[in-house]
C-alpha cells in the first residue's frame, strides 16, 4: 500500500510530503520518506532503494493521485506506474472517492499525523529522524487486535522477488517490435500512431490480426488495436486489470 500523507510546514516553512509504503497483510511500515515534492523523480528514488531492501511486491495498491496515476493520461498510467508494470508488479487503485479500500493506510495516516508530525521538525533532517522513530515504534512496539496483538514486525515477511532492475522486453511471436517516441507515438510503415506519453520510451509489440488491423502489446498487455486505414488507436478499456477486487 502506498500513498502521500498530507503535506505540512516545517519549521524552516518548507513544505513536507511524506510517501508511505506499507505491507498490506501485516500493516509493517516498510518505509516513509520526508519528501520535498510529489514529483515521479523523488518517488522513483525512494522505491528503488525500498525495493533494494526488501524485495518487490507482487501488487500495488494507491489511490488516482500523482506520482501513482494521471487523469490526463490514457488509462491513468504515469512514467512511475509503467516502470512498476515493467517489473512485473500488478496495480491496484482504490475506487475515487473511497479511501476505506486502503483503510489500514488511512488509519496509519492519522496515527502518523498524531504523533510524527504535531510539532513538526525544523528542517527534512530532523522530520525525517522523526519518522524514523515512528517506523520503528509503530512497527517493533505496538500490538495490533488484527494481528491477535501482535507486532507488525513479528508478523512481516520481506518479499522472495528480488529488484535486479528492469527486465528485458522482447516480443518473440510478435510482426514488429517498436519503441515508443519521446511524443507518445508509434512510427511504422510511414505511419504515425499516437498511443501515450506516458509509454514514452518503452518497447511494445505489435501482431497483424486482419487485413490492416494491428494488436498492440507491453509486456504481458494486450493494450488496443489500430488500423492502417485510419491510423486510430482503439484503447481497450482496462487492459492492466486496475479495477480493484471488493475483497476488504
Amino acid at each position: 500500500c502506498v500513498d502521500f500523507k498530507g503535506e505540512f510546514r516545517l519549521g524552516n516553512k518548507a513544505y513536507c510530503y511524506p510517501l508511505t509504503i506499507s505491507d498490506f497483510r501485516s500493516r509493517f511500515l516498510i518505509n516513509c520518506e520526508a519528501l520535498p515534492s510529489t514529483e515521479e523523480k523523488t518517488a522513483f528514488r525512494c522505491f528503488e532503494e525500498t525495493f533494494k531492501e526488501y524485495g518487490l511486491p507482487s501488487a500495488i495498491r494507491s489511490d488516482h493521485g500523482i506520482p501513482f496515476a494521471s487523469g490526463n493520461s490514457l488509462w491513468g498510467l504515469t512514467k512511475l506506474s509503467v516502470w512498476w508494470i515493467r517489473l512485473g508488479i500488478k496495480l491496484e487503485r482504490i475506487t475515487p472517492g473511497c479511501p476505506q479500500e486502503n483503510g489500514r493506510h488511512e488509519r496509519m495516516h492519522r496515527t502518523l499525523k498524531a504523533e510524527a508530525t504535531r510539532p513538526p521538525a525544523f528542517n527534512f533532517l530532523g522530520q525525517q529522524e522523526k519518522f524514523f522513530e515512528f517506523i520503528r515504534e509503530y512497527n517493533f512496539e505496538r500490538p495490533h487486535q488484527a494481528l491477535a496483538m501482535k507486532c507488525p514486525a513479528e508478523v512481516y515477511q520481506k518479499s522472495g522477488i528480488p529488484y535486479h532492475g528492469l527486465p528485458d522486453l522482447t516480443y518473440p511471436d510478435y510482426d514488429k517490435t517498436i519503441l515508443v517516441a519521446h511524443c507518445g507515438r508509434i512510427c511504422f510503415n510511414n505511419l504515425k500512431i499516437y498511443i501515450t506519453k506516458a509509454l514514452a520510451n518503452q518497447p511494445v509489440g505489435i501482431k497483424l490480426v486482419s487485413d490492416g488491423i494491428w494488436e498492440v502489446t507491453f509486456g504481458e498487455y494486450h493494450l488496443g488495436y489500430f488500423d492502417e486505414e485510419s491510423m486510430k488507436f482503439a484503447p481497450k478499456e482496462d487492459p492492466f486489470g486496475f479495477m480493484l477486487e471488493r475483497k476488504l
